[in-house]
C-alpha cells in the first residue's frame, strides 16, 4: 500500500490518538495528587505531551548510539504514578526530578550490561509478559467505555451505547473496509463517536477556549532539581522495571516487523529510554516508556513503517508547543475512548498468545510459569490492595499487574528452565565420560 502524505498524516493522528489518553492521564493524576495549581498543571500537560513526541523519534530513530529502529511510541510510565506521588508528597516536586535524571542517568549506564540478559528472556517471558500488559489494560478500558471511573453516570446506557457503539463501527470498517480505510479503521470509529457524542451534547469545548496558543518548554520549570538516596533508589527501581515491560513490547513488534533483535539493538532501545527519561527531568516531565496500545494499532493497521511514527511525534511535539491545538483531542468522551482501547487492548493480548506459540507447552514447568504469571498480572490487577500491608519500598514492585506478572515469568523461567539447562547438560557429560 503506497502511503502519501496524506495517508501519512491520518496514520500518524491515530497513534496520537491512540497513546493521548495514557500520556494525559499521568500528570493529571500527579499534579492533582501534589496540589499542583492550575497553570503548572497546564505546563506540566503540555510539556508531557512535547517531550512524548520527542521521546518516540529519539526511540524510532535508529544511529550507532541510540534507537531500536521499530515504530515504538513512547509515553509516561505508569508504573511511576504511585512513586512519584510519594516522592512528591514526602520530599517535594524539586526531589522528584532529581531523582529521574539520576534514573535516567542509571538506565543509560547500564543499558550495554541489561542487554546481555537477552536469555533470561525466551518466549515463554516475552509472550507471557505482552499477555500480561494487554489483559491488565483491559480494565482501563472498560473503565473507560462505562465513562471513566467515579464518573456521576459511570455505566449509564448513553456511555455504553457509545462505547460499544465505537467499537462496533471499527469492526465493520475492518471487516468491510479496504486499505487504507482499513488501516485507519480506529481512527474513523473515534472521530464517528465523538461527532455522535458531540450532537448528543455529550462534548464539552471548554478545554479549548481556556487554552492558550503558545507555550514554551523551559529546563528546570519547577526549579533546581534536588537530590535525596531514598528517592534516587525508587526511581531507579521504577526504571528498570519499565525495561522489563519495554523488552517485551520490543519483542512483541519485532515479531510484527519480521526483525529479529539482537543484544545490541535491545542495548540501544534500552540508552533511547534512558536520554528520554533524562530529558524529562531536565524539562519536569515523567519517565518514558513503550506504549503497548500503539503495539495493537500496529497490528490492527498493517501499517509498520516508522515514517508514521515519525509523524506522529512531531505531532506530539506541535500539540505540546500549541496548547488549544492539543485540547482538542481531551473533547473526545471517554465512552469513545474506551470502545477503541477494547480493541486495542484485546489485540496486545491476542499478538501475547501468538508469541506464545512457540512455546513448547508438552512441558509441565512453560505451563507453571505462563499459568503463574499471568495469574498473579491479573491477580494484583483486580485486587490491587492485597499486599497493602508491605513496606512502602515493596509495594513499588507489587502494585502493579505488570510489573509483579512480570517479574514472576522471569524468576520461574530462571528457577525452572535454567536448572534443567543444567541438568541436560551434566547428563550429557556424564554419557561423554
Amino acid at each position: 500500500m503506497k502511503i502519501t502524505k496524506g495517508k501519512l498524516a491520518s496514520l500518524g493522528l491515530q497513534h496520537v490518538l491512540a497513546m493521548y489518553a495514557g500520556a494525559v492521564i499521568v500528570p493529571l493524576i500527579v499534579g492533582a495528587s501534589i496540589g499542583l495549581t492550575n497553570d503548572q498543571l497546564t505546563y506540566l500537560i503540555s510539556i508531557d505531551i512535547l517531550m512524548c513526541g520527542v521521546a518516540s523519534i529519539l526511540q524510532v530513530w535508529k544511529n550507532r548510539i541510540t534507537g531500536i529502529g521499530l515504530p515504538v511510541v513512547l509515553g509516561c510510565t505508569f508504573t511511576a504514578v504511585g512513586p512519584i506521588i510519594a516522592i512528591g508528597n514526602q520530599y517535594g516536586i524539586t526531589s522528584i526530578y532529581g531523582s529521574i535524571l539520576v534514573s535516567g542517568l542509571v538506565v543509560v549506564l547500564i543499558a550495554k550490561f541489561f542487554s546481555k540478559l537477552i536469555k533470561f528472556f525466551p518466549p515463554v517471558v516475552t509472550g507471557s509478559v505482552v499477555t500480561i500488559i494487554g489483559i491488565t489494560l483491559i480494565p482501563v478500558a472498560m473503565n473507560d467505555l462505562a465513562g471513566g471511573e467515579g464518573s456521576a453516570n459511570f455505566g449509564s446506557y448513553t456511555n455504553l451505547g457509545l462505547g460499544f457503539g465505537t467499537l462496533l463501527v471499527i469492526l465493520l470498517i475492518f471487516r468491510f473496509g479496504k486499505g487504507f480505510v482499513q488501516a485507519i479503521a480506529i481512527l474513523l470509529g473515534i472521530l464517528l463517536g465523538t461527532v455522535t457524542a458531540y450532537f448528543m451534547g455529550m462534548v464539552d469545548l471548554s478545554p479549548v477556549a481556556e487554552s492558550t496558543w503558545l507555550h514554551l518548554p523551559t529546563p528546570f520549570h519547577f526549579g533546581t532539581p534536588e537530590f535525596h538516596l531514598t528517592p534516587i533508589l525508587t526511581m531507579t527501581l521504577v526504571a528498570i522495571v519499565s525495561l522489563v515491560e519495554s523488552t517485551g513490547v520490543y519483542f512483541a513488534l519485532g515479531d510484527i516487523c519480521d526483525k529479529k533483535l539482537e543484544d545490541k539493538d535491545l542495548e540501544k532501545g534500552y540508552r533511547a529510554e534512558g536520554v528520554a527519561i533524562i530529558l524529562g527531568g531536565i524539562f519536569n516531565s515523567f519517565p518514558y516508556t513503550t506504549f503497548s496500545q500503539n503495539v495493537g494499532l500496529i497490528q490492527l493497521s498493517g501499517v509498520r513503517t516508522n515514517n508514521v511514527i515519525y509523524t506522529a511525534g512531531v505531532m506530539l511535539v506541535l500539540l505540546g508547543l500549541v496548547p488549544k491545538i492539543g485540547a482538542l483531542t481531551l473533547v473526545i468522551p471517554s465512552a469513545v475512548l474506551g470502545g477503541a482501547m477494547v480493541a486495542m487492548f484485546g489485540m496486545v493480548i491476542a499478538y501475547g498468545i501468538k508469541m506464545l506459540s512457540n512455546v513448547d507447552f508438552a512441558s509441565q514447568e512453560n505451563l507453571l510459569i505462563v499459568a503463574c504469571s499471568v495469574g498473579m498480572g491479573l491477580g494484583v490487577t483486580v485486587v490491587p490492595e492485597i499486599f497493602a500491608e508491605l513496606p512502602e519500598g515493596i509495594t513499588i514492585l507489587t502494585e502493579s499487574g505488570i510489573v509483579i506478572g512480570s517479574l514472576t515469568a522471569i524468576c520461574l523461567n530462571i528457577i525452572f528452565n535454567f536448572k534443567k539447562t543444567d541438568k541436560t547438560n551434566m547428563n550429557d557429560s556424564e554419557k561423554a565420560a
